[in-house]
């Protein structure tokens, strides 16, 4: 089922992070992130935007939540979206049902416009963005550093 955040979901957010975080591009952080400071995200991004998780059997299987694309006024109505789902429980239409469920809160709160940001290559992403029908808009070479390795990002919008 489809839910609201709640603060007690920190662990299992965490635990569902960290692994990207240790083991690939996808995010450019490179530090595990504790429960606090999961908790802390949580309370921080619920206090203007939906963040929403996955549970089967009162388990957490993914999130998605929305964020502040840029901090200027005018960008007030354009977010940046996130969604992570535990490693293995790809390509079973969780993250498509999920993310969706993310865009239409976005747009029943007022929201304009949604954007992707992808570490490349990330061809599952990639795919899960396109089919929701974001469509591609920029790339940056070489934006971040991780692993030893300079990392494209590329970003995907959809006109909500």
């Amino acid at each position: 089922m489809i839910r609201p955040v709640l603060p007690t979901d920190a662990p299992a957010l965490a635990d569902i992070y960290n692994p990207y975080i240790r083991d690939t591009i996808i995010t450019f952080e490179e530090e595990p992130v504790s429960v606090a400071e999961m908790g802390a995200r949580i309370a921080k991004v619920t206090a203007t935007f939906p963040w929403l998780v996955w549970e089967e059997d009162g388990v957490v299987l993914g999130y998605a939540y929305a964020s502040t694309w840029r901090t200027r006024h005018a960008y007030r109505f354009a977010v940046e979206t996130t969604i992570y789902l535990t490693q293995g429980h790809h390509g079973r239409g969780r993250g498509a049902a999920l993310y969706g469920a993310l865009l239409d809160e976005l747009k029943q709160r007022g929201f304009h416009s949604a954007l992707g940001c992808l570490g490349l290559p990330n061809e599952p992403s990639v795919r899960l963005h396109e089919k929701l029908g974001f469509r591609k808009v920029g790339h940056m070479t070489e934006a971040g550093w991780k692993f030893g390795a300079w990392v494209d990002v590329g970003f995907w919008e959809l006109m909500l």
